[in-house]
């Protein structure tokens, strides 16, 4: 473990015995064991995909969660927390995540009897998976990083949600990071502030992408920016070079994708610069990842805008940068924004736990008690939740590409 001092890796070792995860620890399964009704012991379960294209977002939520629970001593008010971390892509398969593979994540979660929350999924068309099983067993599921609008909220939504995700009829989901009308607010000022005129947008054929492209077109128009044509691809199984003609066809003067990194974003910006390089190139939070700013040639880079959570480093406050500085301690890394959003999920759960008192160990006290969330102090900011679940956050921060790394841009107000 190359610059890590001996004392870190101590503690990194102690970190990793207190919070084992079955990725790679072993160990004894709590779904097997049989717990008494009232147990004093309860489990968390998270799902991220730590094997796969996106498998560095995933550990460094992974990673946050596990500091959360160090420095809380595996504690939440009178009960002690056990954690559980699976895996939810399939192994030696190159897609982010496994459909079957985080539906037995799941249903383990929902057949131990000391399971009391659920974090994850780290894609938002995961969640939709998994959300209604768990909905139905009535355990607190928390992302933190789903942005897909429709699992909570009715703009940017499909027909039928977010009804369809509750069928127990109760609310059970949340999530720290802000949603996707949001997220398209902050595009549109981002686009705004660099002289965009006309957009041409495109998502990846899926629950997320298109949710964010068409919050994004209604944006876009309401804040009198042209949108010239609407497309969509997956550039994994399509060519990206016919799309991209098109886009050089249209008169826009920038090109929006609303998908994800691993959905092969970087082969479809490099048709998109290469059939016109003048064109300014934007994406959301799904593809401001490292491994997508280490593919992308400089000149390709150099067009690209992309948005992500928060309000930028050094932005969230005092509370972030300490997170930061014992994250950098016991891993040897700098943070990902997504790890400030990892950390938070499991505080909050802890918070929710420990605010229900006796009833700690009640999956519906839980429920309850995170629903009641009110001004929240936390890495991300001081929030509440609301009746969706959804935070009161709404800040989005724009990032560029720098020597095949992400950076701060500028701090994107959102509208409202």
């Amino acid at each position: 473990m190359a610059g890590v001092s001996r004392p870190a890796r101590a503690r990194l070792a102690a970190a990793l015995a207190l919070a084992c995860v079955t990725i790679g620890c072993g160990g004894t399964d709590p779904a097997t064991e049989e717990a008494p009704s009232g147990s004093a012991t309860l489990t968390v379960y998270a799902s991220l995909p730590v094997t796969g294209p996106s498998r560095e977002p995933a550990q460094d939520v992974l990673d946050a969660i596990k500091l959360a629970l160090l420095e809380a001593r595996g504690q939440a008010g009178a009960f002690r927390v056990n954690f559980v971390g699976l895996n939810a892509a399939a192994p030696r398969s190159d897609a982010a995540w496994d459909h079957d593979q985080v539906l037995d994540n799941a249903r383990r979660a929902v057949t131990d009897r000391n399971a009391i929350a659920y974090l994850g999924e780290l894609d938002s068309a995961a969640s939709a998976i998994t959300l209604p099983l768990l909905n139905e067993a009535g355990v607190l599921q928390v992302s933190p990083t789903n942005t897909y609008a429709g699992l909570t909220r009715v703009e940017g939504a499909r027909r039928g949600e977010p009804e369809r995700f509750y069928p127990s009829g109760t609310r059970t989901y949340g999530r720290v990071v802000p949603a996707d009308h949001a997220q398209a607010a902050a595009l549109v000022s981002y686009m705004a502030a660099v002289g965009v005129e006309r957009l041409y947008v495109a998502d990846d054929r899926g629950l997320s992408g298109h949710g964010l492209a068409d919050l994004v077109v209604l944006a876009a128009r309401e804040g009198g920016l042209e949108v010239v044509a609407e497309g969509a691809i997956d550039p994994r199984r399509e060519d990206p070079r016919a799309l991209a003609r098109d886009v050089a066809d249209s008169r826009a003067d920038a090109f929006l994708f609303a998908g994800g990194a691993e959905a092969g974003a970087a082969a479809l910006y490099r048709a998109v610069h290469a059939a016109d390089p003048a064109l300014k190139l934007f994406g959301g939070d799904r593809v401001a990842e490292p491994a997508l700013a280490r593919r992308l040639d400089p000149a390709v880079a150099a067009e690209l805008h992309l948005t992500s959570p928060g309000s930028g480093p050094g932005r969230h406050g005092p509370a972030a940068r300490r997170f930061a500085a014992r994250f950098r301690d016991r891993f040897g890394r700098a943070p990902a924004p997504t790890a400030l959003y990892g950390y938070e999920a499991v505080q909050v759960v802890l918070q929710a736990i420990a605010d229900a008192g006796p009833q700690g160990n009640d999956r519906e006290a839980v429920i309850e008690r995170f629903f009641a969330i009110r001004d929240r102090d936390s890495v991300v900011g001081r929030y509440s939740i609301d009746e969706n679940g959804d935070t009161s956050l709404a800040g989005y921060a724009g990032q560029r590409i720098r020597r095949g790394r992400l950076v701060f841009d500028r701090p994107l107000p959102v509208p409202g």
